[in-house]
């Protein structure tokens, strides 16, 4: 189980790496899901692509695994308000390839990165040591 742990740990870091360097490779695919709620779009766009790089690297770095795998759950609970908001506003995004299925099913895939990240926040490894 420890080996797995290890793997899935540094398997979320890497993700979480990429997504958030995909925040600058393509701009545009997150603007355009940004709430109208929302100002300053592609500053935010940039924003949380470098939140996702800098929480990624943290669960990737031992001392700061716990606050990383933190960091992570922080950043999504947040983003669960744009996974509604495309629910709310179907119309904008409803297509051949995108069904309000795909929309529901990006919130269950938040909760289960959640719980992905969660895992990181205790055990060997993840808790301050005391003196």
């Amino acid at each position: 189980m420890k080996g797995l742990k290890f793997v899935l740990k540094y398997l979320l870091a890497v993700s979480f790496m990429l997504l958030g360097a995909n925040h600058f490779r393509d701009p545009d695919f997150y603007t355009n899901i940004m709430p109208d709620y929302l100002p300053a779009h592609a500053f935010l766009v940039y924003l949380s692509g470098v939140t996702e790089i800098v929480a990624g690297a943290m669960l990737a770095i031992p001392p700061l695994s716990r606050w990383g795998a933190w960091f992570i759950i922080a950043h999504l609970v947040a983003f669960f308000s744009v996974h509604f908001w495309m629910i709310q506003e179907k119309e904008r995004y409803l297509s051949d390839d995108v069904t309000i299925g795909l929309l529901w099913l990006r919130i269950v895939f938040q909760v289960l990165f959640i719980v992905w990240a969660y895992w990181f926040t205790t055990g060997p490894g993840t808790r301050k040591r005391s003196p």
